[in-house]
């Protein structure tokens, strides 16, 4: 009898974990889930990129090109501009100018094109102010798109 009367004590603190575990762990994330998909569908999927009818990546995670003819978001060059997560799709705007001859050297694109792709796509932190960066994956479909017969295999 008395085994019972202490389970009873411990009833309404069970109760509570397994209502809190249903709605922080199952509702919530279904419902957040729910609305994210309707307010914000291309956020919510990763904000795919697509060229053509393939996507080559997200807008927010290094992408991983690694061949040459390519910007890269870790160069090894200069390593110390990689993020701390290293899946940062930005980097600096000398970063990227840094891979120019690179790229022109795998490609035969001429460096002033690079150059040109680069600094039309420069971004600040702060607006118009701040440190200057580009997003890779915004260069290497540039490169794509104004150099399809380079780029073919891509598009």
């Amino acid at each position: 009898m008395k085994s019972t009367k202490r389970w009873g004590a411990y009833r309404p603190i069970i109760l509570l974990a397994v209502v809190s575990m249903l709605v922080c762990g199952l509702a919530f994330p279904v419902v957040v889930t729910g609305i994210s998909q309707v307010a914000f569908p291309s956020q919510a999927n990763g904000s795919l990129v697509q060229v053509g009818n393939r996507t080559v990546g997200s807008n927010y995670i290094d992408n991983g090109f690694t061949l040459p003819i390519f910007f890269h978001a870790r160069n090894e060059t200069n390593p110390l501009t990689a993020s701390a997560s290293l899946v940062d799709p930005d980097i600096t705007l000398q970063d990227a100018l840094s891979q120019v001859s690179g790229i022109h050297n795998a490609t035969g694109i001429p460096s002033a094109d690079i150059t040109n792709i680069v600094t039309a796509h420069e971004q600040h932190t702060l607006f118009i102010v701040g440190d200057p960066y580009v997003n890779v994956l915004q260069l290497n479909i540039a490169l794509i798109s104004a150099y399809p017969s380079v780029y073919s295999s891509y598009r």
